[in-house]
């Protein structure tokens, strides 16, 4: 199947629209209008969008519901002790309720330490990277600081050639903005540095459109993909990332629509 620039804009325009966010994790960020709250909701759910739909909502409800009006505040003025007192219990299929109750801690700590999620991530950001990668893998680490022996499958560091999806979806969400990607973070970082958030339904996609040859949805073939894109559109790599998902995720939308 062959996708020039042209018919990527064309679909771009069509799809790339607020009404077709659900279902997507992505519509938690914006039941919160500010950013400090934006950012920590936008962690939470990217590390569980995994599984099924139905699940990701209810598990990411579960968790927000604890933390409401403001997942900033919640996090700020609780501690240990309440954290375990309201996840207690909590499983989203690999993830338990010390898994969240860890990642509380990390965010707790990072927040402590830098202010925000957006300027530790920026402490290990360099503008002359070719890409994202070795702060995202910096990032990851200091929020798995609470975590044994500093690894989680919440956070997932790209140094081991995993594509790490859920820690690049995230990211798209802070640093893009358009009519769908909120763009919380300050325009510091530069979209071009993005990494395709690529799980098996976008690897689908990308072979049957010929970018990619690979036989494994993992970094190198990420980020193949993200340079194929970049050739239409070397400043936004991952501009068509979310038009491109709706096919096969919505029921009105198959790939034949492509």
């Amino acid at each position: 199947m062959n996708l020039t620039h042209q018919k990527l804009e064309i679909l771009y325009n069509k799809y790339n629209k607020f009404c077709y966010i659900h279902p997507d994790p992505l519509e938690f960020i914006y039941r919160y209008q500010a950013n400090q709250d934006r950012e920590i909701v936008g962690l939470i759910s990217s590390s569980l969008a995994y599984g099924r739909v139905k699940q990701i909502f209810r598990s990411v409800s579960t968790i927000l519901d604890k933390m409401n009006p403001s997942p900033y505040s919640y996090i700020k003025s609780s501690n240990n002790k309440k954290f375990i007192s309201d996840f207690q219990g909590f499983k989203h299929r690999f993830t338990t309720d010390s898994d969240i109750i860890n990642l509380c801690n990390g965010i707790k700590n990072t927040l402590e330490k830098f202010g925000s999620l957006e300027k530790c991530f920026i402490s290990k950001y360099n503008p002359k990277d070719i890409d994202i990668i070795a702060a995202s893998t910096k990032f990851s680490n200091d929020l798995a600081s609470y975590f044994p022996d500093n690894k989680t499958y919440l956070l997932p560091s790209p140094h081991k050639g995993s594509a790490c999806k859920r820690l690049m979806l995230f990211l798209r969400w802070m640093i893009r903005k358009d009519e769908v990607d909120p763009g919380c973070w300050s325009n510091s970082i530069s979209s071009s540095q993005l990494i395709i958030p690529l799980d098996t339904h976008m690897y689908q996609i990308c072979s049957i459109l010929g970018y990619t040859q690979r036989k494994s949805a993992d970094l190198k073939t990420a980020k193949e993909i993200t340079e194929k894109f970049a050739e239409f559109f070397p400043s936004d790599p991952v501009k068509y990332d979310f038009t491109l998902t709706r096919f096969g995720i919505r029921d009105e939308l198959s790939y034949s629509d492509i």
